[in-house]
């Protein structure tokens, strides 16, 4: 993708609904009407029909679009699957920036263990120079996301997460602090200890504490959860359910690349970003079903299963980012299998208690097409955590298994109490079939909704 250049004659896509399919044909003039019947074109949403031209390149693309005009963030990705070859979208498109930023998404690639020369990609040229800071901003950030997660753990431990993030505030002029291994105990962060103890030293758990901003502007804070990967502890899961566990440090891939953005935009906000980096492993000093253990907060903890460990590293995170006092406080982990059930992959759910956020959020997720869907705080379920020998469990002990991802949101909630706004993401940070703008794979989630948010809420100078 980049700057339109007048040394390069790129192919016009152009824009079509069916209603407006004869009109553009018209305009082509040729054969591109009779084209056009022939492949039986309807100008359908995310549809794309190229044109033959005289030579071997299209003489025009067309390209379905809603027809309200508005165009479909995702439903661009479709442009993505063009020839090698240099394009332009066609002068007076209103959606060209959704669609340049689809056309981005959708060419992302994970190529890193993939020997071989790589297909040449088709190239977007954008002719403001503003707008393709915009959209570069955006694809740079969710490829960042995505790359992390799709990393195996073998390449992607605690030291290569913090590592990530450490190099990505370096970049943006940010700093960083990182507790390892014991270091945790005697800064008061024991779940995040427990859960991390039982992998190999030079996998240790660490909390990775970045920083970037002015100190007097309004306080952002975002936490991740970093498992790298996930054998349910003790509570083992079967091998069918590990086999996507390298995803499990999606909530920080997707924080760090909102990260990204914030710091690129140079929004006007103090932002703090805690990832709490661990391997739920298996071994001799492996935290145990029924042990109760001390947060940061003092609150104790029966573990009612060990493979509920994302939420308790949140928790000692979320305590520490609480403490002072956040303006806004937002936490994003692929968190519950639960969530998937109620609402599958591509739909996030997230809970908060504050009614202004979560208007603002869905009206966000709707403008950028990142979708979400607010989940309640539910509190009457806050009994399912009760536990007999301790402050509260770890999972819902009902005896039912209802209400997963509540619950888990619940459990998170009773570690936040001074933030000015607080909004929990249980995301699944992975796209299992590929679609237009979403290939097979990590995916960023949220992100843009909030990046969205974050932007109109703090507008950069």
């Amino acid at each position: 993708m980049r700057l339109a250049d007048v040394a390069v004659q790129p192919v016009l896509i152009h824009p079509v609904t069916p209603a407006t399919l004869a009109a553009v044909l018209d305009t082509l003039g040729g054969a591109a009407a009779g084209w056009a019947a022939v492949q039986g074109y309807k100008a359908a949403a995310g549809s794309v029909l190229l044109v033959p031209g005289p030579g071997p390149a299209p003489a025009a693309v067309l390209f379905g679009v809603p027809d309200e005009g508005k165009g479909d963030l995702l439903a661009g990705g479709a442009l993505a699957g063009l020839p090698a070859g240099d394009y332009a979208f066609a002068p007076g498109f209103a959606a060209e920036e959704q669609a340049a930023i689809a056309f981005g998404l959708g060419a992302y690639r994970f190529t890193r263990y993939r020997s071989g020369e790589q297909k040449e990609q088709p190239r977007l040229h954008l002719a403001d120079a503003a707008m393709l800071v915009r959209v570069r901003r955006i694809v740079t950030a969710v490829a960042f996301a995505r790359d992390l997660v799709n990393t195996p753990a073998n390449d992607m431990g605690p030291a290569e997460l913090e590592t990530a993030a450490t190099g990505l505030f370096a970049l943006h002029g940010g700093h960083a602090r990182v507790l390892r291994g014991d270091t945790l105990l005697s800064e008061n962060f024991p779940l995040i200890h427990a859960v991390g103890r039982a992998a190999d030293s030079a996998r240790a758990p660490r909390l990775i504490d970045c920083t970037w901003g002015d100190e007097t502007h309004p306080r952002v804070t975002l936490v991740g959860k970093g498992v790298v990967f996930d054998t349910g502890g003790l509570d083992i899961k079967p091998s069918s359910s590990m086999l996507l566990m390298k995803k499990d440090m999606g909530g920080a891939a997707n924080v760090l690349g909102l990260a990204h953005l914030v710091m690129d935009a140079r929004l006007p906000v103090r932002l703090r970003v805690l990832v709490p980096a661990v391997e739920n492993a298996i071994a001799g000093n492996a935290f145990r079903p029924g042990d109760i253990l001390p947060s940061r907060k003092g609150l104790t903890v029966e573990i009612g299963n060990t493979d509920a460990e994302g939420r308790l590293i949140l928790a000692d995170a979320l305590a520490l980012a609480d403490e002072e006092a956040p303006e806004l406080l937002l936490d994003m982990a692929t968190l519950t299998g639960a969530a998937r059930v109620a609402l599958g992959p591509d739909l996030p759910p997230f809970y908060t208690a504050d009614e202004g956020l979560a208007a603002a959020l869905a009206a966000h997720a709707d403008k950028v097409a990142d979708p979400l869907w607010r989940l309640p705080l539910w509190q009457p379920y806050m009994k399912y955590l009760d536990s007999k020998v301790a402050d509260l469990n770890n999972v819902n002990q009902s005896g039912a298994g209802f209400a997963g991802s509540v619950t888990a949101a619940l459990f998170l909630s009773r570690f936040v109490e001074k933030a000015g706004a607080w909004a929990h993401f249980d995301i699944f940070a992975w796209t299992p079939v590929e679609r237009a703008g979403k290939p097979a794979g990590g995916e960023g989630q949220a992100l843009r909704a909030l990046f969205s948010l974050l932007s109109e809420r703090y507008p950069a100078n």
